[in-house]
């Protein structure tokens, strides 16, 4: 049998002419590290067709052996690698011979893919941090086969070695070795055809289980299935990407004012692109305190590399800032996006922004943004919690709502760190390495640290309307940048329609007043609709709550405000009289832009009846995109004063308090005081004979009413918030 040629059909053809002499030929040594190669399938087949050559009937069990011929190097390959698959090991070719005379590959060596030991070259890791190092998969084994070229041009084994020094594969497991990873051609279709239509790698691949009885009957794994729906989306884009550019182009002849930019060439077939249109970038200078960077276009939910940055409006609804295509999702790319999007929105950065958890995203935006507050979108840790941790959900029911119990429900940094450290010490999970990461990564997004920030969310414990909602209904898994821009059109018309019937309810209708408050007619004529539902409902909660003074310096009384029978949990509220503003330990205006309960009930308490114009965002208002500032008619502080028997007795000892110290210095300035003082008495005792009959002339108060007062306050017009604000102590003077 030692002349028997062994005639393979796999489609190829026959091997390069040469000689196989010693002196006509030079050694070319070819290594390959499997284990620094990316985890896909093989580029080089054995077989010319791109199957994996597989013997038949007496063939299945052939051994190689010294002097074995075959028609081809590649008949060899294919031959040494289905001996290896029903073996048990992954194959890859070692080194090779070429002739002096034409180059031509005379000799082959194909080794067991454990062969030789890492190279550790110091060129390769030097002044590079290697973060992820990979496994160590060489320990040197010996087993190989050695092909020569025959003068026939048939190719006959010259060497083999058949005994490892490691333990082998069994059959279940061979479909994970290296050299038997491929993809069939019957596969690649059933893949293309389902990835057309939605699916993710992880489904695909339970299609393709059940279709061929089994993970080792389909050849390859889940890695290889999500690599090759990878490289077909670039392709796709690759064809697609002039498309796109032609229609950013038209769109800006049409109009100067629509921005695009293109990272690197416009004439390379691929690159980064971010475009917003006039009507994007105007609304980001109403709406640009708090912007989302919406990255869900990397999970299985979408397949395209789309990221839009949104807000929200005056009326709660995602607004769109522009949009990106990111086909490389390096630091460098997100830097230059940031860039770029800042430069279209006039340079001013938002006050904070949503993202995504992602380490490559956050250093990007503190070398763009460095004053911006950061934020991770809280719901996909919720989501990816759900992934990590599935283990624990299924054998503790009760885990979930006590984790979101610890996120969203407590008050104060000291009670989230404790409720944190129980939580992870009862279910036994203080090591787990994904709840570190996050744990480390908590003043980004666990809610008692972000809550000093404007984030425009009505709620702490909700997900951003705006994060993954702007394209909800439009694009989806099974879109491509061909339909993309008919959708994305579509998208926008919808939003804007929204917009206009919701700026229309507001300015046509008015909402069902359910108290009798001054407070709350004012807010009903002030916010939009929606804005004013959610203001109602802290004003009516205000109803079941009770404040309580507990301290009072002179300018600032701090108030335990809680739920009546609740008094175990009192919010503390610091109301600074003199500039008519209170901050509560909940933060919710400095967090969504909306007084809490807890404030609005301070002010029920001291009687102040009107909203001052501080807690009115003109964000929030109907107002939002007019140049007018607000119509305060209600709201100067000259009239709240008034208005307030607390704030004007606590006004009054303030000065007092001044007066006396500089009364008392010496004895001349206490003789003034004293009769300053007397006469002051006299004009006081006056006023409050004829009280109810003065009116406001030059800085003081000389009407017949009080609603005269507040008549001219209402016809008074639009001052700026921060001129009404304070009360000048000349005027206090005059009016002592």
């Amino acid at each position: 049998m030692d002349s028997e040629v062994l005639e393979f059909d796999i489609g190829l053809g026959g091997g390069s002419s040469g000689r196989d002499g010693d002196e006509d030929a030079m050694d070319i040594s070819h290594h390959v590290d499997e284990e620094d190669m990316v985890d896909s399938p093989l580029p080089v087949t054995w077989g010319g067709s791109g199957e994996i050559y597989l013997p038949e009937g007496d063939l299945l069990d052939l051994e190689p052996y010294e002097g074995m011929e075959f028609e081809s190097e590649e008949a060899a390959k294919a031959f040494y690698n289905s001996y290896a698959r029903r073996v048990g090991f992954s194959t890859r070719v070692s080194s090779s011979r070429r002739s002096r005379r034409d180059g031509a590959i005379i000799q082959r060596q194909f080794v067991c893919a454990k062969e030789g030991f890492r190279n550790l070259n110091e060129k390769r890791t030097k002044d590079r941090e290697i973060k992820r190092p990979r496994t160590i998969t060489r320990v040197g084994c010996k087993a190989s086969l050695s092909v020569k070229m025959q003068d026939s041009g048939k190719w006959v084994v010259s060497g083999f070695v058949k005994e490892h020094n490691h333990e082998l594969v069994p059959p279940d497991q061979v479909h994970c070795l290296r050299s038997h990873r491929q993809i069939s051609g019957p596969a690649k279709t059933l893949i293309d055809t389902l990835q057309a239509a939605g699916m993710g790698p992880r489904r695909i691949m339970s299609a393709l289980i059940k279709e061929y009885g089994g993970i080792s009957k389909v050849g390859f794994t889940e890695v290889d299935c999500r690599n090759y729906m990878r490289n077909n989306r670039q392709r796709s884009l690759e064809g697609e990407f002039q498309l796109l550019l032609d229609y950013l182009k038209q769109m800006q002849a049409e109009n100067p004012n629509f921005f695009y930019a293109v990272q690197g060439d416009e004439d390379q077939s691929t690159g980064n692109v971010f475009w917003a249109d006039p009507k994007a970038r105007i609304n980001y200078t109403y709406f640009g305190d708090t912007v989302t960077f919406d990255t869900t276009y990397r999970s299985n939910r979408y397949r395209l590399p789309f990221a839009p940055f949104t807000g929200v409006n005056h009326h709660g609804q995602p607004v769109l800032f522009g949009c990106a295509f990111l086909i490389n999702e390096s630091e460098a790319s997100f830097v230059w996006l940031f860039k770029t999007w800042l430069m279209a929105m006039s340079g001013r950065p938002p006050v904070s922004i949503t993202t995504d958890h992602d380490a490559v995203i956050r250093s990007a935006i503190n070398q763009v943004f460095p004053e911006t507050r950061h934020r991770f979108c809280k719901w996909h840790i919720f989501k990816k919690c759900q992934e990590k941790l599935s283990h624990v959900f299924l054998q503790h029911p009760h885990f979930e709502a006590e984790f979101h119990k610890c996120v969203n429900l407590t008050e104060s940094i000291e009670e989230f760190e404790s409720c944190w450290l129980s939580l992870v010490d009862k279910y036994e999970l203080r090591d787990h390495e994904w709840l570190q990461t996050i744990y480390a990564a908590r003043r980004q997004w666990v809610p008692v640290y972000l809550r000093d920030t404007f984030f425009a969310e009505m709620s702490i414990t909700q997900r951003s309307d705006s994060m993954n909602s702007y394209f909800d209904g439009y694009v989806n898994a099974s879109t491509n940048l061909n339909q993309f821009f008919k959708l994305y059109e579509k998208a926008l018309e919808s939003r804007n329609e929204k917009e206009v019937k919701a700026d229309y309810d507001t300015m046509n209708t008015s909402p069902v007043l359910k108290t009798p408050s001054p407070m709350e007619r004012q807010a009903s004529e002030l916010y939009t609709r929606k804005l004013f539902m959610r203001f109602q409902e802290e004003l009516v909660g205000t109803l079941t709550f009770m404040a309580s003074k507990a301290d009072d310096d002179g300018e600032i009384i701090t108030y335990q405000v809680s739920k009546y029978g609740e008094d175990h949990k009192a919010y503390c509220v610091k109301f600074n009289v003199l500039e008519m503003k209170a901050s509560c330990s909940c933060q919710m205006f400095e967090f969504s832009g909306l007084p809490c309960r807890h404030v609005l009930t301070v002010f029920r308490v001291t009687n102040v009846l009107t909203l001052p114009s501080h807690y009115m965002l003109k964000r929030w208002t109907r107002n939002a995109k007019s140049s007018v500032m607000l119509e305060e008619r209600s709201n100067d502080a000259y009239t709240n004063y008034l208005e307030s028997h607390t704030v004007r007795y606590n006004t009054l000892r303030h000065e007092a308090f001044k007066f006396v110290d500089q009364g008392a210095k010496s004895l001349d300035c206490y003789n003034v005081a004293v009769d300053a003082l007397q006469e002051a008495a006299k004009k006081v005792a006056v006023a409050a004979k004829n009280d109810g009959k003065t009116t406001m002339g030059n800085g003081r108060i000389r009407g017949n009413s009080a609603s005269d007062a507040n008549r001219a306050n209402s016809v008074s017009g639009n001052h700026h918030a921060s001129s009404n604000q304070h009360l000048s102590e000349e005027k206090i003077r005059r009016e002592v």
